[in-house]
């Protein structure tokens, strides 16, 4: 982790190679309006545009991102259960326990209801706004930005392109189709053209693509102050931001309108895949007693990744 502005420099290249690292292992709760997020603008057709630039990880921290479950749903009753998921924190979570539930009766009626309250993965980064024509006062400041697992990818790809042709853009002079670059580095990262479309109802970011890997400053007292203003990120995951198992189950069964379910005390050992019913993978050891279905791959890579970095 870096603690000073020259140590983040120095040791970019020790970085680009753990994040790179990490970001392979991973081929993704409801309150006030939070003013540290930035939200893109969109018409009424649900398009926008925007340019943005991922930051570094803050100081003292030892990555770029943090990664949340949620859980999103409207239930029968009306009511939306908008939670973050004890299973970031690798504990048992109501949600992830009744949908289970629901699979293993068999019957697709079931099935289908446990598809719409599966998990979300989430990520939080800091980010540059370069252009925000939407909303111009954002320009030329920090914030924190929640994206998916497709941008991720996105991010992923560029620091590990998946095709001998893929990597930096061919106008660059030090093009080198085999030298990937990190999205995060403030001297050879890339900004990030969010082109936004409305596909079938949802939000679609196929379209969004890297720019020319370049410095985001040539000054660096203006990329040292950019980096002094980032916002801590392992405060996502601290406890206190979690309810309680039994808060959460008791605003589900509200949500559902239920008395409550009957926990069996068993815990799945599969990994179910909604949008496949064939045989079902099979989570780490570690973290199957924790898993709930749904189609997001499963990762355990953050444990390996802070061995890495120890």
């Amino acid at each position: 982790m870096a603690l000073d502005f020259s140590e983040l420099k120095k040791n970019r290249t020790s970085s680009k190679e753990k994040i790179q690292n990490f970001a392979k292992m991973n081929t993704g709760g409801e309150g006030s309006k939070d003013d540290r997020f930035w939200q893109p603008t969109v018409d009424k057709a649900g398009n926008g545009y925007a340019v943005i630039r991922f930051l570094p990880e803050p100081s003292g921290e030892d990555l770029p991102f943090v990664r949340l479950w949620m859980h999103s749903f409207k239930g029968p009753t009306g009511s939306w259960y908008i939670e973050n998921s004890l299973t970031t924190l690798k504990q048992n979570d109501p949600v992830a326990e009744y949908n289970t539930q629901l699979w293993n009766t068999g019957l697709e009626a079931d099935k289908e209801r446990a598809r719409k309250q599966k998990r979300k993965l989430v990520y939080i980064s800091n980010i540059y706004v370069v252009t925000d024509s939407g909303n111009p006062a954002n320009e030329g400041k920090v914030f924190l930005f929640k994206y998916g697992k497709k941008i991720f990818d996105k991010i992923n790809e560029a620091m590990n392109p998946p095709f001998d042709d893929e990597g930096r853009s061919p106008d660059n002079p030090n093009y080198n189709p085999t030298n990937a670059f990190v999205p995060f580095d403030l001297w050879e990262g890339a900004n990030l053209k969010l082109k936004i479309r409305q596909v079938e109802g949802y939000r679609n970011y196929d379209k969004s693509e890297f720019t020319t890997p370049t410095p985001l400053f040539e000054d660096n007292a203006k990329l040292e102050s950019v980096w002094k203003s980032e916002y801590p990120l392992n405060d996502f995951l601290a406890p206190s931001n979690f309810k309680s198992y039994d808060e959460l189950k008791s605003n589900l069964n509200r949500v559902l309108g239920i008395d409550g379910f009957i926990n069996t005390g068993k815990t799945t050992t599969s990994h179910i895949n909604f949008e496949e019913e064939s045989p079902p993978k099979i989570a780490s050891k570690e973290f199957a007693k924790f898993s709930e279905p749904e189609d997001e791959d499963e990762d355990d890579g953050l444990e390996f990744f802070k061995k890495l970095v120890k």
